[in-house]
């Protein structure tokens, strides 16, 4: 798997920034709310101030960052009302997606999408040393995963709002699910979808794609975290 070292070599000044912000704002490492300071975030990565106000306008765009006159930038803020608009505007694109990959996907879109669910079964979702922690490998599998599910639509449109919603979607669960209770059989939901696509039946696949989001918003919204943070 590629490390983010190895992704970030060679990328200019702002692309750096926005990498490793957006990493850390998924990854719930850096929390909602929290203030970004430019100067300490530039020394931090190592690059220019001007990188850095470029980056964040760059993840202000993506809705992950938030600028408040005269008072800089933030974290954007999460609740459980973003979260349930959140999960009907992903579910609606994911339809879309889903529709146009079974017209038009051909056998390499097939082929990707059983390798990257077989890598998906190989690894486990929480973390060996820490159980109330998401694997952060798991975490990329599970990524791969979903993009190669819609990865035969041609719409590039649809793919940038699909990739777009799917980033917020994974800040939520890495905020949330390590605290969350519900018990789910995720691998059984995951090969429903993969069944449903392989057999080019868009009405089914639409369906089991709702049944699973649905399934993961309600997780994270039984999540204490959630209040706290939201």
């Amino acid at each position: 798997m590629t490390t983010m070292s190895e992704r970030t070599k060679g990328m200019s000044q702002t692309r750096l920034v926005f990498e490793r912000m957006r990493a850390s704002i998924v990854g719930g490492r850096l929390l909602p709310g929290s203030k970004l300071n430019i100067a300490a975030l530039a020394e931090e990565i190592g690059v220019s101030a001007g990188a850095v106000r470029e980056g964040l306008a760059m993840l202000e765009a993506e809705a992950l960052v938030v600028s408040e006159p005269a008072r800089g930038y933030r974290v954007s803020p999460v609740s459980a009302v973003e979260l349930r608009d959140l999960v009907k505007a992903r579910i609606e694109v994911e339809k879309l997606c889903l529709a146009e990959a079974i017209r038009h996907g051909d056998l390499a879109w097939e082929g990707g999408i059983v390798s990257a669910f077989h890598r998906l079964t190989r690894v486990a979702e929480r973390d060996e040393k820490h159980p109330t922690q998401l694997n952060g490998e798991w975490a990329a599998v599970h990524a791969d995963f979903h993009r190669a599910l819609v990865s035969g639509c041609p719409n590039q449109w649809l793919m940038r709002m699909h990739d777009m919603l799917y980033q917020q979607s994974e800040r939520y669960r890495q905020l949330s699910a390590p605290l969350a209770t519900v018990d789910r059989d995720v691998l059984s939901e995951h090969q429903a979808i993969v069944d449903a696509v392989l057999n080019r039946d868009i009405q089914a696949a639409q369906e089991c794609m709702a049944e699973h989001l649905q399934a993961t918003a309600r997780m994270l919204l039984t999540s204490p975290k959630l209040s706290v943070l939201g």
